[in-house]
Protein backbone atom coordinates (compact mmCIF):
# COMPACT_ATOMS: atom_id res chain seq x y z
CA UNK A 1 0.00 0.00 0.00
CA UNK A 2 1.47 3.47 -0.87
CA UNK A 3 1.97 6.08 1.45
CA UNK A 4 0.07 9.12 0.95
CA UNK A 5 1.95 12.25 -0.41
CA UNK A 6 1.55 14.81 1.95
CA UNK A 7 2.33 12.28 5.13
CA UNK A 8 5.00 12.49 7.23
CA UNK A 9 6.89 9.61 6.16
CA UNK A 10 6.26 10.64 2.59
CA UNK A 11 8.18 13.78 3.29
CA UNK A 12 11.01 11.93 5.46
CA UNK A 13 11.67 9.54 2.73
CA UNK A 14 12.02 12.65 0.57
CA UNK A 15 14.75 14.19 2.46
CA UNK A 16 16.59 10.68 2.36
CA UNK A 17 15.85 10.68 -1.47
CA UNK A 18 17.43 14.46 -1.93
CA UNK A 19 19.88 13.90 0.52
CA UNK A 20 21.35 10.75 -0.93
CA UNK A 21 22.30 12.09 -4.32
CA UNK A 22 25.62 12.15 -5.17
CA UNK A 23 26.51 15.66 -4.96
CA UNK A 24 24.34 16.42 -1.78
CA UNK A 25 26.00 13.81 -0.22
CA UNK A 26 29.56 14.67 -1.53
CA UNK A 27 28.66 18.09 0.18
CA UNK A 28 28.19 17.21 3.49
CA UNK A 29 30.83 14.43 3.60
CA UNK A 30 32.93 17.49 2.33
CA UNK A 31 31.71 19.43 5.08
CA UNK A 32 32.65 17.17 7.70
CA UNK A 33 35.89 15.98 6.46
CA UNK A 34 36.97 19.82 6.14
CA UNK A 35 36.30 20.27 9.77
CA UNK A 36 37.53 17.18 10.99
CA UNK A 37 40.83 17.46 9.00
CA UNK A 38 41.82 20.87 10.36
CA UNK A 39 40.69 20.38 13.69
CA UNK A 40 43.16 17.74 13.71
CA UNK A 41 46.18 19.00 12.63
CA UNK A 42 45.23 23.35 13.99
CA UNK A 43 48.45 23.56 16.24
CA UNK A 44 50.83 22.47 13.33
CA UNK A 45 48.62 24.69 10.43
CA UNK A 46 48.83 27.97 12.87
CA UNK A 47 52.43 27.35 13.48
CA UNK A 48 52.67 27.19 9.56
CA UNK A 49 51.55 30.31 9.01
CA UNK A 50 53.67 32.48 11.60
CA UNK A 51 56.51 30.49 9.64
CA UNK A 52 55.07 31.54 6.61
CA UNK A 53 54.94 35.88 7.55
CA UNK A 54 57.89 35.75 9.26
CA UNK A 55 60.75 38.05 6.67
CA UNK A 56 64.35 38.57 6.64
CA UNK A 57 65.84 39.77 10.15
CA UNK A 58 62.56 38.63 12.00
CA UNK A 59 63.06 35.06 13.89
CA UNK A 60 60.36 34.98 16.37
CA UNK A 61 60.15 31.94 15.48
CA UNK A 62 62.98 30.61 13.81
CA UNK A 63 63.60 27.34 15.31
CA UNK A 64 63.07 23.91 15.06
CA UNK A 65 59.11 22.96 15.02
CA UNK A 66 59.16 21.23 18.65
CA UNK A 67 60.61 24.00 19.90
CA UNK A 68 58.18 26.59 18.37
CA UNK A 69 55.28 24.27 19.39
CA UNK A 70 56.35 24.78 23.15
CA UNK A 71 56.74 28.58 22.67
CA UNK A 72 53.79 28.22 21.74
CA UNK A 73 52.15 26.39 24.79
CA UNK A 74 53.92 28.54 27.16
CA UNK A 75 52.73 32.04 25.83
CA UNK A 76 49.00 30.68 25.17
CA UNK A 77 48.60 27.43 26.32
CA UNK A 78 45.67 25.27 24.68
CA UNK A 79 43.95 28.41 22.67
CA UNK A 80 47.08 29.19 21.04
CA UNK A 81 47.27 25.92 19.51
CA UNK A 82 43.69 26.51 18.63
CA UNK A 83 43.82 29.91 17.98
CA UNK A 84 41.89 30.94 14.35
CA UNK A 85 40.81 26.88 14.24
CA UNK A 86 36.87 28.39 15.04
CA UNK A 87 37.39 30.76 11.60
CA UNK A 88 39.05 28.34 10.09
CA UNK A 89 36.51 25.26 10.75
CA UNK A 90 33.66 28.38 9.80
CA UNK A 91 35.49 28.66 6.12
CA UNK A 92 36.78 24.93 5.51
CA UNK A 93 33.16 23.37 6.08
CA UNK A 94 31.47 25.18 3.15
CA UNK A 95 35.40 25.63 0.96
CA UNK A 96 35.48 21.87 1.41
CA UNK A 97 31.86 21.29 0.86
CA UNK A 98 31.79 23.34 -2.03
CA UNK A 99 35.11 21.57 -3.27
CA UNK A 100 33.76 17.82 -2.89
CA UNK A 101 30.89 18.85 -4.62
CA UNK A 102 31.57 20.56 -7.04
CA UNK A 103 34.00 18.16 -8.00
CA UNK A 104 31.30 15.63 -7.98
CA UNK A 105 28.93 17.72 -10.17
CA UNK A 106 31.95 18.28 -12.85
CA UNK A 107 32.73 14.85 -13.08
CA UNK A 108 29.50 13.70 -13.79
CA UNK A 109 28.35 16.10 -15.63
CA UNK A 110 30.97 17.63 -17.99
CA UNK A 111 33.87 15.22 -17.88
CA UNK A 112 32.22 11.97 -17.44
CA UNK A 113 31.75 10.98 -21.77
CA UNK A 114 29.08 8.14 -19.91
CA UNK A 115 27.83 7.81 -16.34
CA UNK A 116 30.03 5.96 -14.02
CA UNK A 117 33.09 6.50 -16.94
CA UNK A 118 36.33 6.41 -15.87
CA UNK A 119 38.39 9.68 -15.95
CA UNK A 120 41.84 9.68 -16.79
CA UNK A 121 44.95 11.20 -14.61
CA UNK A 122 44.83 14.40 -16.93
CA UNK A 123 41.34 15.20 -16.78
CA UNK A 124 40.72 14.64 -13.32
CA UNK A 125 43.50 16.90 -13.09
CA UNK A 126 41.60 19.60 -14.80
CA UNK A 127 38.52 18.65 -12.83
CA UNK A 128 39.48 18.97 -9.61
CA UNK A 129 41.63 22.17 -10.42
CA UNK A 130 38.28 24.09 -11.26
CA UNK A 131 36.85 22.51 -8.01
CA UNK A 132 39.13 24.08 -6.15
CA UNK A 133 38.94 28.11 -7.95
CA UNK A 134 35.08 27.25 -7.13
CA UNK A 135 35.70 26.83 -3.49
CA UNK A 136 38.32 29.40 -2.79
CA UNK A 137 36.26 32.15 -4.64
CA UNK A 138 33.39 31.53 -2.85
CA UNK A 139 35.02 31.31 0.88
CA UNK A 140 38.40 33.57 0.57
CA UNK A 141 37.51 36.26 2.63
CA UNK A 142 37.56 33.56 5.46
CA UNK A 143 40.43 32.68 4.81
CA UNK A 144 42.07 36.03 5.03
CA UNK A 145 40.66 36.48 8.58
CA UNK A 146 41.79 33.42 9.75
CA UNK A 147 45.28 34.43 8.52
CA UNK A 148 44.88 37.59 10.41
CA UNK A 149 43.62 35.87 13.69
CA UNK A 150 46.35 33.23 13.78
CA UNK A 151 49.29 36.13 14.06
CA UNK A 152 47.63 39.19 16.51
CA UNK A 153 48.32 36.89 19.23
CA UNK A 154 51.45 35.50 18.55
CA UNK A 155 54.49 37.04 20.03
CA UNK A 156 56.20 38.84 17.06
CA UNK A 157 57.98 42.17 18.48
CA UNK A 158 57.35 44.31 15.49
CA UNK A 159 53.82 44.14 16.22
CA UNK A 160 54.03 45.62 19.50
CA UNK A 161 52.75 44.20 22.66
CA UNK A 162 49.90 41.94 22.21
CA UNK A 163 46.48 42.97 22.69
CA UNK A 164 44.45 42.07 25.75
CA UNK A 165 41.36 41.63 24.26
CA UNK A 166 41.70 39.61 20.56
CA UNK A 167 39.19 41.00 18.15
CA UNK A 168 36.63 38.42 16.68
CA UNK A 169 36.13 36.92 13.34
CA UNK A 170 33.23 39.17 12.52
CA UNK A 171 35.09 42.29 13.60
CA UNK A 172 38.28 42.08 12.01
CA UNK A 173 36.40 41.27 8.83
CA UNK A 174 34.68 44.78 9.67
CA UNK A 175 37.39 46.42 10.43
CA UNK A 176 39.01 45.22 7.18
CA UNK A 177 36.24 46.07 4.83
CA UNK A 178 36.05 49.66 6.40
CA UNK A 179 39.60 50.27 6.35
CA UNK A 180 41.77 48.41 4.18
CA UNK A 181 39.69 48.93 0.89
CA UNK A 182 36.42 47.19 0.94
CA UNK A 183 35.61 44.22 -1.06
CA UNK A 184 39.47 44.43 -2.54
CA UNK A 185 40.65 43.86 1.28
CA UNK A 186 38.75 40.74 1.61
CA UNK A 187 40.09 39.43 -1.63
CA UNK A 188 43.79 40.33 -1.01
CA UNK A 189 45.77 37.79 -2.07
CA UNK A 190 43.41 35.83 -3.98
CA UNK A 191 45.34 36.07 -7.54
CA UNK A 192 48.63 33.30 -5.50
CA UNK A 193 46.04 31.24 -4.25
CA UNK A 194 43.90 30.60 -7.48
CA UNK A 195 47.42 30.01 -8.61
CA UNK A 196 48.12 27.38 -6.06
CA UNK A 197 44.84 25.67 -5.36
CA UNK A 198 44.30 25.06 -8.86
CA UNK A 199 47.11 22.77 -9.27
CA UNK A 200 47.10 21.75 -5.56
CA UNK A 201 43.20 20.67 -5.84
CA UNK A 202 43.64 18.59 -9.15
CA UNK A 203 46.63 16.90 -7.86
CA UNK A 204 45.16 15.74 -4.75
CA UNK A 205 42.48 14.52 -6.36
CA UNK A 206 44.10 12.77 -9.21
CA UNK A 207 46.92 11.18 -7.17
CA UNK A 208 44.26 10.04 -4.47
CA UNK A 209 42.12 8.65 -6.91
CA UNK A 210 45.17 6.94 -8.72
CA UNK A 211 46.46 5.32 -5.31
CA UNK A 212 42.99 4.69 -4.00
CA UNK A 213 42.73 2.25 -7.20
CA UNK A 214 46.03 0.94 -6.95
CA UNK A 215 45.27 -0.23 -3.41
CA UNK A 216 42.16 -1.76 -4.21
CA UNK A 217 42.84 -5.66 -4.26
CA UNK A 218 41.09 -7.15 -7.45
CA UNK A 219 37.50 -7.82 -7.59
CA UNK A 220 36.27 -5.43 -4.65
CA UNK A 221 34.66 -2.01 -5.19
CA UNK A 222 36.96 -0.23 -1.96
CA UNK A 223 40.52 -0.23 -0.29
CA UNK A 224 39.88 -0.88 3.44
CA UNK A 225 40.36 2.50 5.92
CA UNK A 226 43.82 1.96 6.26
CA UNK A 227 44.81 2.09 2.94
CA UNK A 228 42.46 4.81 2.08
CA UNK A 229 44.26 6.81 4.84
CA UNK A 230 47.89 6.20 3.16
CA UNK A 231 46.35 7.16 0.07
CA UNK A 232 45.10 10.01 1.50
CA UNK A 233 48.35 10.87 2.84
CA UNK A 234 50.43 10.47 -0.43
CA UNK A 235 48.01 12.18 -2.65
CA UNK A 236 48.64 15.26 0.07
CA UNK A 237 51.97 15.51 0.88
CA UNK A 238 52.31 15.52 -3.22
CA UNK A 239 50.37 17.94 -3.87
CA UNK A 240 51.63 20.37 -0.88
CA UNK A 241 55.24 19.95 -2.01
CA UNK A 242 54.69 20.60 -5.51
CA UNK A 243 52.26 24.13 -4.65
CA UNK A 244 53.65 25.21 -1.88
CA UNK A 245 55.42 28.15 -2.55
CA UNK A 246 52.04 29.92 -3.77
CA UNK A 247 50.64 28.73 -0.12
CA UNK A 248 53.68 31.37 1.31
CA UNK A 249 52.78 34.07 -1.51
CA UNK A 250 49.18 33.76 -0.57
CA UNK A 251 49.67 34.21 3.18
CA UNK A 252 52.42 37.54 2.32
CA UNK A 253 49.77 38.86 0.51
CA UNK A 254 46.87 38.21 3.34
CA UNK A 255 49.08 40.33 5.50
CA UNK A 256 50.58 42.74 3.52
CA UNK A 257 48.99 46.12 4.49
CA UNK A 258 49.73 45.23 8.20
CA UNK A 259 52.51 47.66 9.83
CA UNK A 260 55.31 45.82 10.99
CA UNK A 261 55.51 42.93 9.09
CA UNK A 262 59.05 43.99 6.52
CA UNK A 263 57.57 44.20 3.60
CA UNK A 264 55.18 45.87 1.03
CA UNK A 265 54.59 43.97 -2.38
CA UNK A 266 53.51 45.44 -5.47
CA UNK A 267 52.63 42.21 -7.09
CA UNK A 268 52.99 38.70 -7.45
CA UNK A 269 56.18 39.23 -9.49
CA UNK A 270 57.91 41.68 -7.31
CA UNK A 271 57.40 39.39 -4.06
CA UNK A 272 58.60 36.37 -5.57
CA UNK A 273 61.87 38.78 -6.52
CA UNK A 274 61.86 40.21 -3.31
CA UNK A 275 61.60 36.94 -0.89
CA UNK A 276 64.57 35.36 -3.24
CA UNK A 277 66.50 38.26 -2.92
CA UNK A 278 66.14 38.69 0.61
CA UNK A 279 65.60 34.95 2.09
CA UNK A 280 66.54 32.69 -1.06
CA UNK A 281 64.89 29.96 -2.88
CA UNK A 282 63.96 28.93 0.59
CA UNK A 283 62.15 32.00 1.86
CA UNK A 284 59.50 30.18 -0.87
CA UNK A 285 59.16 27.16 1.41
CA UNK A 286 59.09 28.54 5.07
CA UNK A 287 56.87 26.69 7.52
CA UNK A 288 57.23 23.20 4.88
CA UNK A 289 58.39 21.31 7.68
CA UNK A 290 54.91 21.49 10.27
CA UNK A 291 53.40 21.52 7.32
CA UNK A 292 54.65 18.55 5.80
CA UNK A 293 54.45 16.72 9.58
CA UNK A 294 50.59 18.30 9.39
CA UNK A 295 49.96 16.53 5.52
CA UNK A 296 49.77 12.68 6.62
CA UNK A 297 46.70 13.13 9.31
CA UNK A 298 45.50 15.98 7.31
CA UNK A 299 44.73 14.65 4.56
CA UNK A 300 44.30 10.87 5.70
CA UNK A 301 41.29 12.30 7.83
CA UNK A 302 40.22 14.36 5.47
CA UNK A 303 39.73 11.60 2.52
CA UNK A 304 38.55 8.73 4.97
CA UNK A 305 35.81 11.56 6.76
CA UNK A 306 34.69 12.57 3.25
CA UNK A 307 33.98 8.73 1.98
CA UNK A 308 32.17 7.87 5.62
CA UNK A 309 30.01 10.74 5.76
CA UNK A 310 29.52 10.41 1.89
CA UNK A 311 28.23 6.67 1.73
CA UNK A 312 26.81 6.92 5.07
CA UNK A 313 24.52 9.59 3.48
CA UNK A 314 24.20 7.98 0.27
CA UNK A 315 22.90 5.19 1.94
CA UNK A 316 19.41 6.57 3.06
CA UNK A 317 18.38 6.48 0.10
CA UNK A 318 14.98 4.37 0.63
CA UNK A 319 14.76 1.33 -1.32
CA UNK A 320 12.09 0.91 -4.18
CA UNK A 321 10.29 -1.56 -1.97
CA UNK A 322 9.91 0.96 0.96
CA UNK A 323 8.95 3.79 -1.36
CA UNK A 324 6.21 1.65 -2.76
CA UNK A 325 4.77 0.63 0.18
Amino acid sequence: MSTPPGSADAQFRGIREWLSQPVVAAFCGGGVAGAVSRTVVSPLERLKILMQVQSVGRDAYKMSVSQALAKMWREEGWRGFMRGNGTNCIRIVPYSAVQFSSYNFYKRHIFETTPGAELTAVTRLVCGGIAGITSVFLTYPLDIVRTRLSIQSASFAELGNRPQQLPGMWSTMTTMYRSEGGIAALYRGIVPTVAGVAPYVGLNFMVYESVRKYLTPEGDKNPNAGRKLLAGAISGAVAQTCTYPFDVLRRRFQINTMSGMGYKYKSLPDAVRVIVAQEGVKGLYKGIAPNLLKVAPSMASSWLSFELTRDFIASLKPEASEMSR
